[in-house]
């Protein structure tokens, strides 16, 4: 399945506070109702969208998303490897100056697929409607220079509100595009518990927003390539 060429972006779409550049995509589904992310995190302190049109029908683009290995991203683009690795050294610099012990950091997986995420754990399953939508998150704190993922079970995630974390819901959301193609957007939002994280997120947030794309950009390359 090929990305069709002069297409590897149809819009971005950047906010912060919960306002947000129009997007190419309406935020309804297929049926009128809300997305699953606008009903997850209706007022996100963040948010950053790609797109990307991919050869397909809608049913066979749906099974890409959910079986595509995302971490095909992490090793396949140098880019990609470059931008974590430098997130890696931001952190243990902070760690440094706050005179902290930055923990050891687990090994990365060796696959991550939507269809394997679990219901409990630091990344679930959030919702799906097949063949239109899946989402997906996780709750944590990744901005003080420690990275650390809550475990949750996914009906908690709506209502989780204990102070000095935040919430990320990630959204493949499918629209047919002519007779054989699918518009595949990819969003992701953030939302923090208190003010005071709320602060300290929207400033690692700010000049990190771009390289988000670039590494959701990749993300719907691998979909496209599956």
């Amino acid at each position: 399945m090929a990305a069709r060429t002069g297409a590897r972006s149809l819009a971005r779409v950047l906010g912060v506070n919960g306002e947000r550049a129009a997007s190419v995509v309406d935020l309804a589904g297929p049926r009128g109702e809300p997305l699953l992310i606008e009903r997850l995190l209706p007022r996100p302190d963040a948010v950053r969208s790609e797109h990307l049109l991919v050869e397909g029908g809608i049913a066979r683009v749906y099974e890409a998303v959910r079986r595509a290995d995302f971490m095909r991203a992490w090793h396949e683009s140098p880019t990609v490897r470059l931008l974590f690795a430098a997130r890696g050294v931001g952190e243990r610099v902070v760690s440094a100056a706050a005179g902290r012990e930055r923990p050891v950091e687990p090994p990365p997986p060796a696959t991550m697929r939507l269809a394997e995420l679990p219901a409990h754990g630091e990344w679930v399953l959030l919702g799906e409607d097949p063949p239109f939508e899946i989402a997906f998150g996780a709750i944590g704190r990744f901005w003080s220079g420690q990275t650390a993922w809550e475990q949750i079970d996914a009906e908690q995630f709506p209502a989780f509100e204990r102070p000095g974390f935040a919430r990320i819901a990630c959204d493949f959301s499918l629209h047919r595009y002519g007779a054989t193609r699918t518009l595949v957007s990819y969003e992701c939002r953030t939302q923090a518990t208190d003010p005071a994280s709320r602060r300290a997120f929207l400033r690692y947030w700010r000049p990190l927003a771009p390289f988000i794309g670039v590494v959701l950009r990749a993300q719907l390359r691998v979909v496209a390539r599956t």
